[in-house]
């Protein structure tokens, strides 16, 4: 019996994940993609860069998680969308860190940072929303899905 509460619950959190790694690692291409043309075509500084990339590609991923990964959320798209920015916020503010200490102190190539800090920022901001924002953690996905219909 306890074993398959366990593996029920371990699918609900497997399901929302690889939905929400989907979705933030194309989403993740898009913002190193823009990144790269801000800096390399348009001749942006890195840190404005990846603010600029951070907020449009985070601002996509907000509009296709709620529909795909955190469906079933009981606040209003705006109430969401201005939690989601909130919670985007202290991910930016690690991001403008991290990419400080890396390239600008140490030297590494801006892209290859950002790859690195992404994986880190990505788990803060999806474990964030998953329980403070659209509070669906431990919600089974299909069904939370049907509701949201």
């Amino acid at each position: 019996m306890q074993n398959s509460i366990l593996t029920v619950g371990f699918l609900r959190i497997s399901q929302r994940f690889f939905r929400y790694l989907c979705v933030g690692g194309s989403t993740f291409l898009f913002d190193l993609a823009f990144l790269f043309t801000l800096v390399n075509r348009l001749h942006v500084d890195y840190l404005l860069a990846t603010g600029t990339s951070f907020f449009i590609a985070l601002s996509v991923n907000y509009a296709i998680s709620r529909r795909y990964v955190f469906s079933g959320s009981t606040r209003t798209l705006h109430f969401g969308y201005a939690y989601f920015l909130i919670i985007a916020l202290s991910g930016l503010g690690i991001v403008e860190m991290a990419m400080y200490f890396l390239v600008g102190l140490w030297h590494w190539n801006y892209l290859f940072a950002r790859i690195v800090i992404g994986a880190f920022a990505g788990l803060w901001n999806y474990f964030l929303n998953l329980h403070m924002n659209f509070r669906v953690a431990g919600q089974p996905l299909d069904s939370v899905h049907q509701k949201s219909r």
